[in-house]
């Protein structure tokens, strides 16, 4: 690995604009929001283009340097960390949105293209880009399709993947790939775009994306509930899926509400406080909707699934409610949370979480726990936090002891150790409670046909 020889050879290309390798830099554009890794990367490279992108990989292989691609380093699985002498190779000047197809309602995106910054185009064109989560401000498109970002649409939208047309990709060998190109009917064989999509960087560089729109919601609602138990959370998503095509639902517990409130996150929803909470959004398209929806809430008052609740009546009061649950992550990152992001059927999610609370409380019992989740697609965030006696390295150790016993509760109901936040390094020693060793040797040998020198990503989901 000849590092002042590849740089050097760089410099051909890149203007000086677009090398940093000063100690600030090193360390900003080395590292994304976890903190389990020290960053340690040589340099930070800023293609404009493909070209740019597809030339670096070629001078990468000839040199067997390792790249880790970089977007807005948003992420908390490691993988966008350069935590051994990698280059960075950051995405962040391409960041143009190109054509519109109107006719097919879809956008070509370069991948250093900010999740808002999309959303924000959408909306001038009187449609949705549908994906959205809490990093959406700063969380670039080609991060999000690298891990195939979830957030709180899933359960109308679906993942990253469904909004994915087509990709302009740079291999791992150097080569550029044109893929689908935005068709929704194409049956000729392998679609490598999926392959790509939720490949956190391995196989190659996502460089551009088409990417669908959808139509506007219309008077979108909400409603936070205030519930006994988390059994009633699922009864309620029950109900209220049989009468009404929910946008969102989301729950979160006693813990996250207290520490949102406290810090001036949000205002209260109600008096009174209840052990877990309901955020549930919907399309209010017509008086029959909003009657269908008061209804559903007298049953699962009647049945005791909902001690109190609230519905908003303007936008104002929708973003009011939704700030309850957006405001968790950002809340509770000063307590240092160690997360659990995983999934499992929604059939399964009473017993689940049944059995993940018996290990919290035999292991942590002095330690506080923050539950908070996309319940409407399986998904929950577990969340641990560090108490103020211990140092970050000795909480953190502490909590690793267990991951074995909830990965083995994962494994049991057949569930992912890792739902939207993508394997990194964090989830790489747990990837076969999720995906079986056969499994493994063929996303390796897929690695190997795309990255035949090990240079992207490396050391990122499992060690090839």
């Amino acid at each position: 690995m000849n590092h002042v020889a590849f740089l050097t050879a760089v410099s051909a290309i890149l203007d000086d604009s677009q090398i940093k390798s000063d100690s600030e830099s090193l360390n900003h554009w080395g590292k994304d929001w976890t903190k389990h890794f020290t960053p340690n990367a040589t340099a930070i490279l800023f293609p404009k283009n493909t070209k740019q992108v597809a030339a670096i990989v070629r001078l990468a292989n000839e040199h067997r340097v390792s790249l880790v691609p970089s977007g807005g380093r948003t992420g908390l699985s490691a993988g966008a960390v350069a935590a051994h002498g990698e280059v960075v190779v950051s995405l962040d000047k391409m960041n143009a949105i190109g054509k519109f197809y109107e006719a097919d309602r879809m956008v070509e995106v370069e991948a250093g293209v900010i999740t808002k910054a999309l959303q924000e185009f959408a909306q001038s064109k009187d449609l949705y880009y549908a994906v959205d989560f809490a990093s959406s401000g700063s969380s670039q498109l080609g991060g999000n399709i690298s891990t195939n970002a979830g957030g709180i649409k899933v359960i109308r939208y679906g993942m990253t993947r469904d909004q994915i047309l087509g990709l302009t990709v740079v291999t791992g060998k150097g080569d550029v790939l044109e893929l689908n190109g935005g068709m929704l009917k194409n049956a000729t064989g392998y679609d490598f775009r999926h392959l790509f999509i939720g490949a956190e960087g391995t196989l190659g560089f996502v460089t551009k994306a088409l990417i669908k729109l959808e139509k506007q919601p219309v008077n979108l609602t909400a409603m936070v509930l205030g519930v006994p138990d988390f059994g009633s959370v699922v009864q309620i998503l029950n109900e209220f899926s049989k009468e009404i095509t929910l946008t969102a639902f989301e729950f979160f517990d006693q813990v996250a509400i207290d520490k949102v409130l406290s810090a001036g996150h949000a205002k209260e929803p109600f008096e009174s406080r209840t052990p877990f909470y309901v955020l549930l959004e919907f399309e209010a398209t017509g008086d029959e909707v909003m009657d269908d929806a008061m209804g559903v809430f007298e049953q699962c008052m009647e049945k005791g699934f909902v001690l109190d609740g609230v519905m908003s009546q303007s936008v104002g009061q929708l973003h009011e409610l939704w700030k309850l649950r957006e405001s968790i992550s950002e809340t509770i990152s000063a307590f240092t949370p160690y997360k659990n992001d995983v999934s499992v059927l929604i059939t399964h999610l009473n017993d689940f979480i049944s059995n993940i609370e018996q290990i919290v409380k035999d292991n942590y019992p002095d330690f506080e726990i923050c539950w908070f989740g996309h319940i409407g697609d399986g998904n929950l965030h577990l969340n641990i936090l560090k108490p103020n006696h211990l140092s970050q390295d000795e909480f953190f150790a502490k909590c690793q002891s267990v991951n074995q016993q909830v990965f083995e509760t994962v494994q049991k109901y057949q569930g992912s150790i890792s739902a939207e936040h993508g394997v990194g390094m964090t989830k790489k020693p747990y990837l076969e409670y999720t995906r079986s060793p056969i499994e493994i040797e063929y996303m390796k040998a897929l690695k190997a046909v795309f990255d035949p020198n090990g240079i992207m990503n490396k050391g990122k989901i499992f060690d090839a």
